[in-house]
């Protein structure tokens, strides 16, 4: 399939998702996950209309924002960075991203506020909650999300928007609902302490239906768009 017809086919299974869910089809975004995959195939998607795009590996994604510096597309490209933070990675993140999807730690929230340039707007913040419980994954635990959403929210330089999960790596649809409807659970008791969030990061290509009905927001497809990664 072309690159139109591949994003068409998201954006429809999108809709259908959002059509079964009783939601307005403006209250899920579509973040393409362009990790791994060149400079060349992000600017067809772009020509296609979409704009938000997720990296994972900084020293990648820093390679693909400096090679589109003089391009006429580069004012229309929103970066999210969602793979894992270290510390001493939060100043190129701070100073080349719109979006961070992967804050799990006070720490590293306080280095990007302290690191986001002036002449920038707030960084975008999402909190990843680890609601699968695996030790090997990122994201804070459950129970101790709530008192690390609010203590970020009150850091200058940065808007905390929301929450987002990768949950456990499974065919479970049972699962995956539970996982999915734990963080949606946080959300909406950060939004009842007044926090006013409005992004829910959840879903990528083979649940992106589950997580909408579970209450996503925004979804990150990066097989079913890029196809499969080497």
């Amino acid at each position: 399939m072309t690159q139109a017809e591949q994003l068409a086919g998201i954006q429809q299974r999108i809709a259908t998702a959002c059509g079964k869910a009783n939601r307005p089809l403006d209250s899920v975004t579509l973040l393409a996950v362009s990790k791994t995959f060149p400079l060349d195939r992000i600017l067809e998607f772009r020509a296609c209309g979409q704009t938000a795009f997720g990296e994972n590996y900084l020293q990648e994604s820093l390679d693909k924002i400096t090679q589109l510096a003089d391009h006429p597309d580069a004012p229309a490209i929103e970066w999210h960075f969602i793979g894992p933070i270290q510390s001493n990675k939060t100043k190129p993140i701070a100073e080349n991203f719109q979006w961070v999807h992967s804050v799990d730690r006070l720490k590293i929230a306080q280095r990007l506020s302290d690191q986001r340039p002036p002449h920038l707007p707030p960084l975008k913040l999402l909190i990843q909650i680890n609601t699968s419980g695996e030790a090997s994954k990122s994201g804070v635990n459950p129970d101790e999300a709530v008192a690390l959403c609010l203590a970020v929210s009150q850091l200058p330089n940065l808007k905390l928007h929301g929450l987002m999960t990768i949950p456990s790596n499974t065919d479970d649809m049972a699962q995956l609902k539970a996982e999915f409807l734990l963080c949606k659970s946080i959300f909406d008791a950060l939004n009842a302490q007044g926090l006013q969030l409005d992004t829910l990061s959840m879903g990528m290509s083979s649940d992106l239906e589950l997580a909408i009905e579970c209450g996503s927001t925004c979804v990150r497809v990066g097989s079913a768009l890029f196809g499969a990664r080497a």
